[in-house]
């Protein structure tokens, strides 16, 4: 087996590389992306459409509800199932955490149990990321110094394996298992466009998302949205929720969220500058032939 890893910031021309590269190879393409595993957000999340998955094998996209709990924990346990029956799998996303359990393994942590995530949610709720890493910092500093202080999510993560455990999830990384696919055996690459070029790109996306209905996606959701909910972390979601509750403008709702996708592509560009250094950088406005990035 011949894993190709493909990775890059939202809007950075990742899945139709993959779909090319699925062309090239007959692999198939497997999603790395928290987000467009959920079946509610197909143009919100720019999942490969109908027409696209026409066109390659396509596993892991669109498969869960909303209320669905998903982790890297989740993912990787899928992909350990799918490697037994798949040649070459073409991993494709922006979630890092999972290529980084990919192929440098994943601590095998127990469930949180119901109880201590619903008082996470609460301190995330009351405290937000600076309560929360506060909390960490007086009882495990460890962790704190490892994970992004300024990410909610992160640090309840930390403070409930903790609570749960009773053990800092530092101690369960340190004992992390070998990873399913060794890096020196995949083809590793990043896509890192230069910032004004991917900035346009997010602005163009969300318009042409909007164009063709992602409010009416948010809309169908609105009845079931939980803002705590992994599938709620979508971006946009929480800015078009706001707009349709009438707590804004549309064009208010619109420009916040190219905002904030904008930013998290600097967040995204930046961890894959620091964790990825050994992956090949590909500059996806100058690809170079697919023969090149195969070779």
């Amino acid at each position: 087996m011949t894993a190709i890893l493909l990775a890059g910031p939202t809007a950075s021309g990742k899945s139709a590389l993959a779909l090319a590269l699925a062309r090239e190879t007959g692999g198939v393409i497997v999603n790395a992306d928290a987000l467009q595993v959920y079946a509610d957000w197909r143009l919100l999340t720019a999942r490969p459409s109908a027409e696209e998955e026409a066109q390659a094998p396509h596993r892991l996209y669109g498969m869960l509800g909303f209320d669905a709990p998903w982790s890297a924990g989740h993912w990787l346990r899928a992909v350990t199932a799918l490697l037994r029956e798949v040649e070459t799998p073409i991993f494709v996303g922006g979630t890092g955490l999972y290529f980084l359990a990919l192929t440098e393994g994943l601590a095998e942590i127990p469930e949180t149990p119901a109880e201590v995530r619903a008082r996470g949610d609460a301190l995330r709720r009351a405290q937000g990321a600076a309560g929360l890493a506060a909390l960490l910092a007086e009882r495990d500093p460890g962790t704190l110094a490892r994970i992004d202080a300024r990410n909610p999510m992160r640090l309840q993560r930390a403070w409930e394996v903790l609570e749960s455990t009773g053990r800092p999830l530092s101690a369960w990384q340190d004992d992390t298992p070998p990873p399913v696919i060794a890096p020196d055996t995949a083809l590793r690459l990043v896509m890192m466009p230069e910032p004004g070029w991917l900035n346009a790109r997010i602005d163009r996306r969300f318009d042409m998302m909007m164009a063709d209905g992602a409010l009416d996606e948010v809309r169908a959701v609105l009845p079931r949205w939980q803002p705590e909910r992994p599938a709620a972390q979508a971006l946009g979601a929480r800015e078009l929720v706001a707009h349709l509750r009438g707590e804004t403008g549309l064009a208010e709702a619109v420009a916040q969220a190219k905002l904030g996708s904008r930013q998290y592509a600097k967040r995204q560009r930046t961890w894959f500058r620091n964790r990825m250094k050994g992956w090949r950088q590909v500059d996806p406005a100058a690809l170079p032939p697919l023969r090149d990035l195969l070779g």
